[in-house]
């Protein structure tokens, strides 16, 4: 029993608890595509739908057309993790082309409710359904201009929730990119559950993921589903235009974080809403802060220290103790003398 009492063993305990605790944040719905040859067996995760098809590269798929196309994930997911609850988080990244003499909608990212009519077209935006009202969200790689729904030109990217018009709208031109050069580009789009923010992020294939995202938005998809099961597509209509919509690679990614590690980050656009001053704090005052920390530290250390010690005496060094009644006692010995006198008869006898 001694030998569990010491720390390094509380400290082992403590390490194996956070790791299963952060392998518990597995995913639930993962697929991979570098490309999609036929060696990719890629229908067995996703779908073709209209004029969807394999592109005559045989390496990846073309989605655009004069009906429209969808690309989409067969297994649906929830935001909502039936058995803990737990909020489920996202990341996407795919590989795409856009390229035409003639101007078509685009390609999108899409969430749709599990049982969208996927082979039902009806010449609506972004090859979804125009005139029947479904929920759905999207990301908008937006290559036509619509003066209807609002779009700023026809090389943007917009976050749309049950509408066409877009909530948060970027213009591609500020980061020197063109949708429709047919120029591979590379998107990444993920949904954090503990902070609630949906991002969007766009680069060339082949250069590093940007750190700022394109586009940024506050939103709980939790909320939005509830317990709704949601698949997952890229879908594109070309307006009857030769546009030609490809993507050459697609990951998707969800995964169910636990409550512990979910946050609130601080949103510094409500200090400004407010019009409260941030208070700076002064050179000074950082450098006292750091002192007390370090002398607090130190104390805290110092007594970590002899508590161990405390223990190890305690515990590390101790002997048996005798009861008293059996202890060993000093014995005083009584010394006398003795007088060795002889007979003289007997001396008589020996002469």
């Amino acid at each position: 029993m001694a030998a569990f009492s010491s720390p390094r063993y509380f400290l082992a305990f403590f390490l194996l608890n956070l790791y299963l605790k952060v392998m518990n944040a597995s995913p639930n719905l993962t697929f991979t595509f570098k490309n999609f040859g036929k060696d990719s067996n890629f229908e067995s995760h996703l779908a073709l739908f209209g004029d969807a098809k394999v592109a005559s590269d045989n390496t990846s798929v073309q989605i655009a057309g004069p009906r429209g196309g969808r690309f989409i994930c067969k297994e649906p997911f929830n935001f909502v993790e039936r058995k803990s609850r737990k909020m489920v988080s996202f990341s996407s990244y795919f590989v795409f082309s856009m390229s035409s003499k003639e101007i078509g909608d685009g390609l999108s990212f899409v969430m749709l409710p599990f049982g969208y009519p996927l082979n039902v077209f009806d010449g609506g935006s972004m090859g979804m359904l125009g005139g029947r009202k479904m929920k759905f969200l999207a990301v908008e790689f937006d290559t036509f201009m619509d003066e209807k729904y609002g779009d700023v030109n026809g090389n943007h990217v917009g976050i749309d929730v049950d509408s066409f018009v877009s909530l948060k709208v970027s213009n591609v031109s500020s980061i020197n990119l063109v949708l429709i050069s047919g120029v591979k580009l590379q998107s990444w789009i993920d949904y954090e559950a503990s902070g609630k923010r949906f991002e969007v992020r766009l680069s060339k294939f082949g250069e590093t993921r940007p750190l700022d995202p394109l586009l940024s938005y506050p939103i709980d998809l939790s909320k939005m589903w509830k317990d709704e099961d949601v698949t997952v597509g890229l879908s594109s209509y070309s307006r009857n235009s030769s546009q030609k919509s490809n993507i050459y690679s697609w990951s998707f990614k969800t995964r169910v974080m636990p409550h512990w590690m979910h946050s609130q980050p601080m949103n510094p656009e409500g200090f400004v809403a407010r019009g409260e001053d941030v208070e700076v704090r002064k050179r000074s005052h950082c450098a006292l802060r750091i002192l007390f920390a370090l002398i607090f530290g130190t104390g805290c250390g110092a007594l970590g220290a002899f508590f161990v010690l405390f223990l190890w005496t305690m515990f590390g060094n101790r002997r048996p103790i005798v009861p008293e009644e059996f202890a060993v006692q000093p014995r005083e010995f009584e010394y006398k003398k003795f007088v060795v006198s002889v007979d003289k008869t007997i001396e008589d006898g020996k002469n």
